[in-house]
């Protein structure tokens, strides 16, 4: 786990040197060499965080590759436009399902609520991750452990300001294990709870984004008719940006339709590796 979290602060550094050098679109041994990599273990990087090699991996970041895997979601998720439907769509859903708190307790502000939280080295960089006695309540990714840990409380209180908060580190490493390390084909078996605090609209989107297939993406405007909101694609879009649950909830998986990235809470590299690194272990499968 920490070989991996590791290797995510390395591949977010090479996503952020092309990012600022675009136009000079730079070499893999260039990449490489900003790493302080030879190409051997430049290539041993990717294959280990992401299955295939840098040169694939990264076509997944740009704005071409995103918009053809947007174009290769599309026959995939215009199956999903009924949410009732079985098939790729449901996938993640039978993996994590949602509770909304009720109008009372949502106004409470979590009173009564008790939330254990800790932090934990996922593939995708340092997160606090919480949980309430009904489920999983947060999932918020940092730039380091240090920042997690003098964030966790702050971050917590501004959703669920009248829980009692309680830290422990095992039970939340035990959790992380389960989100980021179970196998695809063990999860089915027992679901991950989810509790989630927001409006009948944000929650209805939440609820909307486990239809999206891992290694697919989609459009704002066409996730907004997959879940019966034409034409509010930009309430749509602001739900999006309030999901308090990263990864289990995928907002991650909603980009603009030219294929450009949009916007991301926990930060533009960490989008972009999600949707690469799904991408990419959809090819293996």
């Amino acid at each position: 786990m920490e070989t991996q979290a590791a290797d995510y602060a390395r591949i977010k550094s090479a996503i952020r040197f092309i990012e600022t050098r675009a136009k000079d679109q730079p070499s893999l041994e260039a990449i490489a060499a900003h790493l302080g990599l030879s190409p051997f273990h430049f290539q041993r990087l990717f294959s280990r965080w992401a299955g295939v090699s840098p040169k694939k991996f990264l076509e997944f970041i740009t704005v071409q590759g995103a918009k053809k895997l947007l174009d290769q979601s599309a026959s995939v998720l215009d199956a999903a436009l009924d949410l009732g439907l079985s098939g790729p769509s449901r996938l993640h859903d039978m993996f994590v399902q949602i509770e909304a708190l009720s109008p009372g307790e949502y106004k409470s502000m979590g009173q009564g609520l008790a939330l254990t939280w800790g932090t934990f080295p996922s593939p995708f960089g340092p997160c606090l991750i919480a949980e309430s006695p009904r489920g999983v309540c947060a999932l918020e990714f940092f730039e380091s452990p240090a920042s997690a840990e003098a964030q966790a409380e702050q971050t917590l209180a501004m959703r669920w300001s009248n829980a009692s908060l309680v830290r422990d580190e095992a039970k939340a490493r035990a959790l992380g294990e389960r989100i980021f390390y179970t196998p695809r084909s063990l999860k089915g078996a027992d679901p991950l709870q989810l509790l989630v605090k927001g409006s009948a609209f944000q929650v209805k989107v939440w609820k909307g984004l486990l239809s999206i297939p891992e290694g697919r993406i989609v459009s704002y405007g066409k996730f907004a008719e997959m879940i019966g909101q034409e034409g509010a694609a930009r309430a749509v879009g602001s739900a999006i940006g309030g999901n308090p649950i990263g990864y289990l909830i995928p907002c991650h998986r909603v980009l603009r339709t030219s294929g450009e990235f949009g916007g991301y809470k926990w930060g533009l590299e960490r989008k972009k590796a999600l949707i690469a690194r799904e991408a990419s272990r959809a090819l293996l499968e």
